[in-house]
């Protein structure tokens, strides 16, 4: 029997294929192998469900209702009053963005301004700190020990030192009134606000960013900074050639800690200025004064401010992801 050319190789390529099982066999297969791991795992899951999806789904189901603290059931004594908010659809979402009296678009603004400006400085001073504390110097560990003091100390004890020390009559001012300068109003001035919230931060946030590249500068291997210097390369050239693609992987993901954090920085913001002061918040601290600040309390538009800040960290998330992917691709090419 005559075989038609160009056949086989197809014929065979189909009767050789092996489908692997499905995903119930493989979840199974996993289940009678490491048993102990699901056992294990079981707590967490139980814990994470509890503290992050069934409040994140209570959230977006709160965007769709019209609920205050006015028309939420609630029990007092022995009477119980039952839910007596509706359903609104996507209501809450058009007034926070579209709507006459809404405030999402200023404060957002600002956040991205505040983000922006934290992460770029903070990066910025923990790379030149990381790498001058990185070289052979005296003194050499208790520079990283004062340099890690304001990331060992708790946030809210550093807010309120600085607050303090940013008052009228604080140790800025003080300083700058000796040497014939007005200070401003630190924590009431809105622009000095702006300027006294990012130094705040910076001041709570260089740390981390400092031990994390002092961690990936000391992972560098010596060699690449010896034959670079024999090629004749400048400082400059070895730290733009060698020492920032050598910190990429470590960059990425202290950058993209550094965003998300920064973006959901409430401390800062509400221990310093508390939730009074309109033009320094962030929207955090926007759909924190939505949900305790105001009477009735809004929980709808509280939560709806919650939801688009978690959509724009996930749609960031995935951007910025995708856009490191294509880098390493392209520079693997």
């Amino acid at each position: 029997m005559t075989i038609a050319a160009g056949s086989t190789p197809a014929r065979t390529h189909r009767q050789g294929r092996k489908t692997g099982p499905g995903p119930l066999k493989r979840l199974t297969r996993s289940y009678d192998q490491h048993w102990y791991a699901w056992a294990m795992c079981v707590p967490v899951v139980l814990v994470l469900g509890a503290v992050v999806a069934y409040p994140l789904i209570q959230g977006i189901y709160l965007t769709f209702t019209d609920a205050t603290s006015q028309n939420v059931g609630r029990t007092i004594g022995v009477n119980e009053i039952p839910d007596s908010f509706s359903w609104v659809g996507l209501k809450n979402y058009a007034d926070v963005l579209t709507g006459p009296n809404n405030q999402f678009w200023p404060h957002f603004t600002w956040t991205v301004i505040w983000t922006v400006a934290c992460v770029s400085l903070t990066y910025g001073l923990g790379l030149v700190l990381a790498v001058t504390l990185n070289r052979n110097m005296r003194g050499r560990g208790p520079y990283r020990m004062l340099l890690i003091l304001p990331w060992a100390v708790p946030s809210f004890v550093t807010i309120f030192a600085w607050r303090l020390i940013l008052a009228d009559d604080g140790v800025v001012n003080q300083a700058l009134g000796a040497v014939g300068m007005s200070g401003p109003s630190w924590l009431s001035d809105p622009l000095a606000q702006k300027v006294a919230a990012i130094g705040v931060n910076i001041w709570c946030g260089v740390p981390f960013m400092m031990v994390s590249m002092l961690g990936g500068l000391q992972s560098i291997p010596r060699e690449q900074y010896e034959a670079a210097e024999m090629d004749g390369a400048t400082p400059w050239q070895r730290f733009v050639h060698v020492t920032l693609p050598g910190l990429r992987p470590v960059s990425s993901t202290v950058i993209l800690l550094g965003v998300i954090w920064t973006f959901n920085q409430f401390n800062v913001i509400f221990l310093l200025f508390g939730g009074n002061s309109d033009s320094v918040q962030i929207l955090v601290t926007y759909a924190y004064r939505l949900f305790f600040g105001q009477q009735p309390q809004d929980y709808a538009r509280s939560a709806t401010v919650g939801i688009l800040c978690l959509s724009l960290l996930v749609v960031f998330t995935s951007v910025y992801r995708r856009w490191l992917k294509r880098n390493d691709q392209g520079v693997l090419a």
